[in-house]
């Protein structure tokens, strides 16, 4: 028995909604009012079955009222379909940071930087929680907790390597007191054209090859 399948995208996950409306004529018509409106070149118009070809069959181009070239004659089947734009309305999504929100209308893109990156959709809450591993990329010792999530344990993750993208001052009043030492848990520091590393005077810089500090 042969099986028949649809190959391409689900009609239905569209962001376009279709509207139509049929109706049939009661006698010589020119003209008919698509009741849920159109844009100008968004619409098919049939009649009987057969489509019409738009600026010569017929014209439209108010977003409301469609002029047929000849008239429909009494029990012509006349069939509208236009395309629209689905759009949420007031319900705009939002982007939130510890609860405060920081986007909710403008957004373009939204960037996830680094591996390991996960979102996963509750359709419960119909929230989108996003999960970055290793700070996003950027961050060093993210912790690693026990399965309750609360409790930390003595495990970090941490970069192999990090990137000065400016100038940085390791001084008394940016890495602790004068006796300390500084240590960088990322085995590679790559300092890009244009910055510079200063380790401030009494000050000592390790790099940590091995990977064993934690924050």
């Amino acid at each position: 028995m042969a099986k028949i399948g649809y190959i391409g995208r689900d009609p239905g996950s569209s962001s376009v909604i279709v509207a139509k409306q049929f109706l049939t004529a009661t006698g010589s018509v020119g003209l008919v009012t698509f009741n849920s409106g159109y844009t100008p070149g968004y619409l098919d118009v049939f009649l009987n079955g057969v489509k019409l070809q738009d600026a010569v069959d017929y014209s439209a181009g108010d977003g409301r009222v469609i002029n047929f070239t000849t008239n429909a004659s009494e029990g012509d089947v006349i069939e509208m379909v236009a395309y629209k734009a689905l759009t949420l309305g007031s319900s705009n999504v939002g982007i939130t940071s510890a609860g405060e929100i920081i986007a909710s209308t403008g957004v373009q893109t939204l960037n996830f930087v680094g591996a390991g990156n996960t979102v996963e959709y509750n359709s419960s809450s119909k929230t989108v929680d996003i999960s970055i591993a290793g700070g996003g990329g950027g961050g060093l010792g993210t912790a690693i907790k026990y399965s309750d999530e609360a409790t930390s344990s003595p495990f970090s993750y941490i970069d192999r390597t990090s990137v000065v993208t400016e100038n940085l001052l390791l001084d008394t009043t940016k890495a602790g007191e004068s006796e300390s030492i500084i240590v960088s848990v990322s085995p590679n520091i790559e300092v890009v054209t244009g910055a510079a590393v200063t380790v401030g005077a009494g000050k000592t810089m390790i790099i940590d090859v091995l990977q064993i500090g934690d924050l």
